[in-house]
């Protein structure tokens, strides 16, 4: 399938067959990982697994067999994708097409397939950034290290070190995230709270610059310099969203387990 979902975020194992896994606040008190990482719910495995076939037959060619992309966009930050729930928003897209995206309509397909496959997206985002949800190597005990400092220092070195530094933002991250399972997440899946800026240039060549609102593949919405909302339709205005964890999001597929467990140990050792 052709057709342009923009990318914005991005997103492990099948939590849908296991307990939620849960995670140590800093401040103490246990969370829900899922909750923890900003989630919705669990994709359903046993529609994914009918959506797969689905998937590969109708929309692999133009978005990758695991939905990252190809000669059509990566689906895994799509905001319409992020979005849905239960394949409602993905489910009309595939149906109808986006003819001025080079997407074809797809009206054949039934509910309970469409469904189907975008469970299998959904499950997609799961596997390719969801790495908190994962059983970590901390056996039992949550604070037990087991990767290779040196080797995590060589990673921070060669990925982190021209973003971050140990004796600036991140002297005595050690201190601040004292159990390893913890800190593990937070570099696994960064998250970020501050309003995002964005510049949006209409066809006449006006910019205007605010705090973003609203940003989907249909429309974007801003609060500008004076406070006054403006909203256009996403296809009549280019639009620069800044994007502060763009980088840690380009690692999210490149991390092995030995990286993120060799990452911790350097840092959280950094007292």
């Amino acid at each position: 399938m052709k057709y342009f979902l923009l990318i914005a975020i991005g997103a492990l194992g099948l939590a849908a067959q296991e307990p939620p896994a849960q995670s140590q606040q800093p401040g103490g008190g246990r969370v829900n990982t899922r909750e923890f990482l900003g989630l919705g719910p669990a994709p359903d495995a046993a529609a994914a697994k009918l959506g797969e076939p689905l998937y590969a037959e109708n929309c692999a060619t133009c978005h990758g067999k695991d939905a990252r992309g190809a000669q059509g966009p990566n689906l895994l930050r799509s905001p319409l994708v992020l979005h849905d729930e239960k394949g409602e928003e993905i489910g009309q897209v595939i149906k109808n097409g986006r003819p001025q995206g080079g997407m074809p309509a797809f009206p054949d397909l039934s509910d309970s397939k469409l469904y189907d496959i975008a469970e299998f997206i959904h499950l997609q985002i799961e596997l390719a950034a969801n790495r908190g949800t994962y059983r970590d190597t901390y056996s039992n005990q949550r604070n037990q290290v087991t990767g290779n400092p040196e080797q995590g220092k060589a990673f921070f070195m060669d990925h982190c070190a021209s973003c971050h530094s140990i004796t600036g933002d991140l002297a005595g991250v050690g201190k601040r995230y004292p159990q390893a399972s913890v800190l593990l997440t937070r570099i696994a899946w960064p998250t970020s709270n501050a309003p995002r800026q964005a510049t949006v240039v209409t066809q006449t060549g006006e910019k205007f610059t605010g705090t973003l609102l609203k940003y989907d593949d249909f429309d974007v919405a801003i609060s500008d310099s004076e406070g006054r909302y403006r909203a256009w339709p996403r296809d009549q205005v280019k639009v620069d969203v800044e994007d502060k964890l763009e980088d840690h999001r380009a690692l999210l597929p490149k991390y092995s387990d030995a990286d993120l467990h060799n990452l911790t140990a350097y840092l959280v050792n950094l007292k």
